[in-house]
């Protein structure tokens, strides 16, 4: 049976109740019509679309919980809060959104700015106008760049006059924004990523939402794949609970990952396709939460804070995390990949250190409970967002491109939405509808739905 793609996303908005498939061998099924690698937001994605059509699905997971690069801790702390994704973008057009409302959570925009640091003061308004021009200007020359036909790092075309501001400037649009510094970064990646807007939050969490998306779709935890034996035809999954045959296979892993050699792929995937995630490696994003009981910096709910800072050992803080006593400081770039490599302890130190530079001695005493991230060091991840390299941006379209019957999908292989949830989410969708087109169970028709990157707004008529 075959269905029409109009027909196929009436049934998307009512699909079927499954069982969720815990770790275990005797429940891990023998086959399928596609497997899905990876319960993150791409996974998650692609199997609730297979499962609209009525195909049978199964998704493994090496992890032993649904999230992938979106987990919520719940238990470190009195108030949960995300270890990697924390934003939503683009409410509308962005499908995740209706999706939580409609799953019971709560969504709110994001804090819309943020507060300036210079030394053990608030910047004047006149030095945050300073600021933010800074920002503006250094922007604008790498989007100007970005239409270019060369690609060059973004850090080669800033303005040279930025001044006091270069670091901050340097930090907000590299290290926070993609996790590399600006001279590692693609001026044309980062260009056409600047189509995002109206960040927006899940107050449960983005982990708990891609968790609560994920119940109804057959899951198998703790199920890491070794080897793909694909062809045109069918493709053989192997797992430590035993292998899957399948008629297609949708392989959501990092480009981290994907390159690592973990998974072996017989016969091997192109040369052309691993280089593209080569060029596509990730960035480096991690978070120390800190107990900071009593408000002792004086921060207001959800305020974003950041320091006038000459070096990249510096941060970005959102504090009073839901209007708690809980603080995050972010490190990303060169420095906080090496500061996340020397371990927990160390990064505790740093947060303090961070602290007591900007507030005092005695705001750092009187940090309680801390935790920390290391996503470098995570097996099943290994880093944070892609992030393309100087002349690597034209990966993403190779990254996307079908292999066979293995259609890859994730933030990476987003042309725009790269780095994000949203990203990741539309291009599990838009791999899945691939992957049924290729085993004959979804027939385009002439007029073709909008996507996320598509969608225009509708204009009223006068």
């Amino acid at each position: 049976m075959t269905i029409t793609r109009r027909g196929f996303l009436v049934a998307s908005a009512a699909v079927a109740a499954m069982p969720v498939l815990r770790a275990s061998a005797a429940s891990l099924p023998r086959e399928a019509d596609i497997v899905v690698v990876g319960a993150g937001a791409a996974g998650i994605a692609a199997a609730r679309r297979i499962m609209a059509s009525g195909r049978k699905v199964v998704v493994v997971e090496a992890a032993s919980q649904i999230g992938g690069r979106c987990i919520t801790d719940s238990t470190t702390f009195d108030t949960p809060f995300d270890r990697g994704a924390r934003w939503m973008h683009n409410p509308d057009t962005n499908p995740m959104i209706r999706l939580a409302r409609s799953a019971g959570l709560d969504v709110l925009p994001a804090p819309s700015g943020q507060k300036m640091r210079i030394g053990r003061r608030n910047a004047r308004a006149g030095e945050t106008e300073q600021f933010l021009a800074a920002l503006v200007r250094a922007n604008r020359a790498i989007d100007e760049a970005a239409r270019g036909k060369l690609d060059t790092s973004c850090a080669s075309v800033l303005p040279k006059d930025l001044g006091d501001w270069a670091g901050a400037a340097e930090f907000m649009l590299g290290a926070s924004f993609a996790g590399k510094d600006l001279k590692d970064l693609s001026a044309i990646d980062k260009g056409r990523a600047q189509d995002r807007n109206a960040a927006i939050a899940c107050r449960q969490g983005l982990g708990t939402l891609i968790t609560k998306l994920g119940e109804q779709a057959p899951v198998a935890l703790s199920s890491p794949v070794s080897r793909v034996a694909w062809s045109n035809r069918d493709v053989s999954v192997e797992t430590p609970a035993g292998k899957i045959a399948a008629r297609a296979i949708i392989v959501t892993v990092s480009t981290n990952v994907l390159t690592s050699g973990a998974i072996k792929f017989t016969p091997d995937i192109p040369k052309r396709t691993l280089d593209a995630a080569s060029k596509l490696g990730l960035g480096s994003y991690d978070r120390i939460m800190l107990q900071l009981p009593g408000n002792p910096l004086g921060l207001s709910r959800d305020d974003i804070l950041i320091e006038q800072s000459n070096s990249t050992r510096t941060a970005l803080m959102f504090a009073n995390i839901g209007g708690s006593s809980l603080c995050s400081i972010d490190v990303g770039g060169t420095f906080g990949r090496e500061l996340s490599e020397q371990g927990e302890k160390a990064m505790a130190a740093f947060a303090r250190e961070w602290i007591t530079k900007l507030f005092g001695s005695e705001a750092a005493a009187a940090v309680q409970k801390t935790s920390a991230t290391r996503w470098n060091a995570s097996p099943y991840v290994m880093g944070a967002m892609s992030a393309a390299s100087p002349g690597g941006q034209l990966s993403r379209k190779i990254l996307a491109e079908p292999i066979g019957n293995v259609f890859l999908a994730g933030e990476a292989t987003h042309e725009t939405l790269w780095g994000t949830v949203d990203g990741a989410w539309e291009s599990g969708e838009r791999a899945a509808d691939a992957a049924l087109r290729k085993i004959g169970a979804l027939k385009d028709e002439p007029a073709d739905m909008p996507t996320q990157s598509t969608k225009k707004r509708r204009v009223p008529r006068k």
